[in-house]
């Protein structure tokens, strides 16, 4: 939250953006250099190894593993949105791969066809008609805007994993600590198309950030309105011909379909879209 305030003071000597959703950019910009040379020192290196050594099926279990564990916010969410019927899948996703998924390492429920869900609180603001506000890029933790700023504070609060090892801060910060780089390793395909494809890898994270973000507080079906045009198409470096096409949903820096849910991941320049945030 200290974050918060700070741009917001700064806000007024930097408002030289030519996207009206984004009147901090210059210091979005600084913040988001900040971020992006962290990530290539310390978190993109150790996600590389990680995904190096441990083979495909145990990540998948550790995957699985933190998406139960946030399937509970999910549920909350679900049901704060007055969506009763995916509250209660929810609810049957955490007892069925709590209980014959071996705590969630194994996804049963998908098997059975209980859908996966992802909500947060800042989608449920949302849904209650809190507009997002001025795009920000938070120190460590990468692309937000104030509502989901505020969602991610309130996520935290009610961190599973912050709750359950509460008592036990080092066991807490080290499932903390693997589940930022599962969630790296998770993304680095993503990044490196983000990487290749962005003319300005800065605007490409940010149109791909927001307009995901409406379309999840949507459920993928977002009503027309003017301020769309502020969210200019994604911009792509040029492609030679034969070239595989450019594709924007990989740039889109939130978690992947199968990964546990953050608001905010540390360090990177990613959304992670559930999880622990600050």
């Amino acid at each position: 939250m200290l974050c918060l305030l700070a741009l917001v003071f700064l806000g007024g000597c930097a408002t030289n953006s030519k996207n009206p959703r984004d009147p901090l950019e210059p210091i979005n910009r600084a913040v988001y250099q900040l971020n992006d040379g962290l990530d290539k020192v310390v978190l993109k290196p150790v996600a590389t190894v990680y995904k190096t050594v441990l083979p495909q099926f145990v990540r998948t279990g550790v995957t699985n593993f933190y998406n139960n564990l946030y399937d509970v916010l999910t549920a909350l969410n679900n049901l704060l949105q007055g969506k009763v019927g995916d509250a209660a899948s929810d609810v049957g996703r955490i007892a069925i791969n709590t209980t014959v998924g071996l705590a969630g390492f194994i996804d049963v429920a998908t098997e059975v066809g209980l859908e996966k869900h992802k909500e947060d609180f800042g989608q449920t603001l949302g849904r209650w008609g809190i507009s997002s506000g001025p795009y920000l890029q938070i120190p460590f933790f990468g692309p937000s805007s104030f509502r989901d700023g505020v969602g991610s504070a309130v996520d935290f609060r009610l961190d599973p994993i912050r709750l359950i090892w509460r008592n036990h801060m080092r066991t807490r910060n080290l499932v903390w600590g693997l589940y930022v780089i599962n969630l790296r390793a998770n993304l680095l395909d993503s990044t490196k198309i983000l990487d290749e494809a962005a003319l300005d890898p800065y605007e490409f994270q940010r149109d791909a950030y927001l307009q995901r973000r409406r379309n999840l507080v949507y459920d993928g079906n977002p009503p027309p309105e003017k301020d769309d045009e502020d969210i200019p198409e994604l911009k792509t470096k040029p492609r030679a011909e034969g070239d595989e096409p450019a594709r924007p949903s990989g740039a889109d820096l939130g978690t992947p379909q199968g990964t546990a849910p953050v608001q905010a991941v540390p360090v990177t320049n990613i959304q992670p879209t559930e999880g622990p945030a600050s």
